[in-house]
């Protein structure tokens, strides 16, 4: 047996941004980064599935909504000149709010147009134009026709063959891992390993993808009280340890 999965198509990764809060009746002011972040990379992951490019501009609102959702997990708050907690969500909202003002207005803009095509110029322009069309025919175009023109029509025509043939042609690895995944093997971990270097996992796993996942995964489980942590002297290595008086769940 087979089925098919039908994704909806959206014009940007805003438009997507937008489908998620009004789907689910959030406050543009006040959104779930976590959620809606996990519920954009899931959108982009069925796009790699069914084989469809993702546009850069999709690649890019992705980085950025972890990196939001990273400085949101950073126990230490942005302040501004004036002491006051900046939030990473700020500008994010204010993009949404613009897309969303001139998205408002387009159906009016597209009836508008339609409207305007839809008129004729004085002078009855179809007429106008059927009568071009009949002193202007295909024995006439072939008589100012030489081997020139040809050659130089011949040329663009290849030009825009090659250009086609050598367009760059974007590849989207996804990676391995996952924050979830790297917050079970960190529990596990601790449930085998009293204590556990974070330069020990480095080692273990030297590649920067990983230790990035690993350093959010430990974030997160911070956050929930999962884990605990000890610094060590001059903040170049810390230790992960089970909660005093609770016992790591995997």
């Amino acid at each position: 047996m087979t089925f098919e999965i039908k994704l909806p198509l959206f014009e940007g990764p805003f438009d997507l941004l937008l489908f998620f809060i009004e789907r689910d009746e959030l406050d543009i002011y006040d959104i779930p980064i976590a959620k809606i972040t996990d519920d954009f990379l899931d959108y982009l992951q069925h796009l790699e599935e069914m084989n469809i490019e993702v546009a850069s501009e999709f690649i890019l609102v992705a980085a950025s909504l972890m990196r939001i959702k990273a400085k949101m997990l950073l126990p230490r708050p942005q302040l501004d000149e004036e002491g006051n907690e900046i939030d990473p969500r700020e500008e994010l909202v204010r993009h949404l709010l613009e897309y969303k003002k001139y998205k408002s207005v387009i159906d009016e803009l597209s009836r508008m147009e339609a409207e305007r095509l839809a008129r004729e110029k004085r002078g009855n322009l179809k007429r106008e134009l059927r009568l071009l069309a009949e002193g202007i025919g295909v024995e006439a175009e072939m008589q100012d026709l030489d081997l020139y023109k040809l050659l130089k029509v011949f040329e663009r025509v290849m030009q825009r063959f090659e250009e086609e043939k050598n367009k760059p042609v974007h590849q989207v690895i996804p990676y391995p891992y996952t924050i979830e995944g790297q917050k079970e093997k960190l529990l596990t971990r601790l449930q085998r390993q009293k204590r556990v270097a974070f330069q020990e996992l480095i080692a273990e796993e030297p590649d920067r993808v990983v230790v990035v996942f690993n350093f959010l995964a430990i974030l997160e489980l911070l956050q929930s009280q999962q884990i605990g942590i000890v610094l060590g002297e001059g903040y170049n290595n810390f230790w992960l340890e089970q909660p005093t008086g609770k016992e790591v769940e995997a």
